[in-house]
């Protein structure tokens, strides 16, 4: 299943890293070690999306169906 879930860059050692709610932890039975894969989709990006989709002739304009838990 996937979530679209906000979450912030945080310093780890001399990385960046995020934190993964634990809902999802559990909903997805995510384990230590096993990998993930992480999309990254930037706040401004979204913008851009939700602009540019109702400039295609005919498409109606985007409207997210859900809102991302805030975390």
């Amino acid at each position: 299943m996937s979530e679209v879930v906000e979450t912030k860059v945080i310093k780890i050692g001399t990385s960046l890293g995020v934190l993964i709610p634990k809902k999802i932890i559990k909903e997805n039975k995510i384990r230590l070690g096993e990998k993930v894969e992480v999309s990254i989709l930037k706040r401004r990006k979204i913008a851009e999306i939700e602009k540019a989709f109702g400039m295609f002739k005919g498409a109606r304009p985007f409207k997210r169906e859900y809102e991302p838990d805030r975390v």
